[in-house]
């Protein structure tokens, strides 16, 4: 009876240690990886947020000696050069509202996460967290990456990134509407009418005679089905 009731009680301290066990697990992951643009990637199948830092979106574009220059393009090229078929490590943090696991990643001994910022091609996200404010110092006094030039926050210009309306705003005593204009979202033309958009679902797109095709807004436009899945995209199901 003695030696049951010991095991007995230690059986609960043996769950929590499985318990805490199985959680470090699903925390800490690894695997070969691919990026999808300059702050999120695929480690092995599982999509991932680079926690605490933003990048340009895909389709932004900066200002850097007078000129226009495809900041999110290359900023999805600067982390492909980090991590593209490398063996990746993260840490999760968290988990954002489109499913993905938000970590802080590395590549042997290089902080995935700092060496965007420090190099000027993502920002120290915030709202979220400080860890990556001081390098993103360094590459603003060093005039890195999007310090160069000018450039708009990535979060105000996902905030902005709205469709074309004409809004007339109806008060009495107004006479003339005042028309209201935000940027367009792109549009397809020609060849170019695969339409794609990131939902709740992850990154989709859509071709002519998909059943949401027409209700689809579009984020982007590519022209072919290769360009979109190199872009991070995957084609709707239905």
């Amino acid at each position: 009876m003695r030696l049951t009731a010991t095991i007995l009680s230690r059986a609960p301290a043996v769950v929590l240690l499985a318990a805490c066990t199985a959680a470090a697990a699903q925390s800490n992951f690894t695997g070969l990886a691919r990026n999808v643009d300059g702050d999120s990637l695929y480690v092995g199948d599982k999509e991932v947020r680079l926690f605490g830092i933003d990048a340009p979106e895909w389709s932004q574009t900066c200002q850097r000696g007078g000129q226009n220059w495809a900041c999110g393009h290359e900023a999805a090229g600067q982390l492909a050069r980090l991590v593209t078929g490398k063996q990746v490590r993260c840490v999760a943090a968290d988990t954002d509202k489109y499913g993905r696991t938000e970590a802080r990643c590395s590549v042997g001994n290089v902080d995935i996460n700092r060496a965007m910022v420090s190099s000027g091609y993502a920002v120290a996200y915030r709202h979220y967290s400080l860890a990556y404010a001081s390098a993103e110092q360094s590459a603003r006094a060093n005039k890195r990456g999007l310090w160069a030039g000018t450039f708009e926050m990535p979060s105000e210009y996902r905030h902005e990134d709205k469709a074309v309306v004409e809004q007339p705003v109806r008060e009495r005593a107004i006479e003339k509407p005042v028309v209201m204009r935000v940027r367009s979202k792109p549009q397809p033309s020609g060849d170019c009418r695969i339409k794609a958009n990131q939902g709740r679902h992850g990154r989709i797109y859509h071709v002519p005679g998909q059943r949401y095709y027409n209700q689809t807004v579009a984020e982007q436009i590519f022209c072919t089905e290769r360009e979109a899945r190199a872009a991070g995209y995957r084609r709707a199901k239905v």
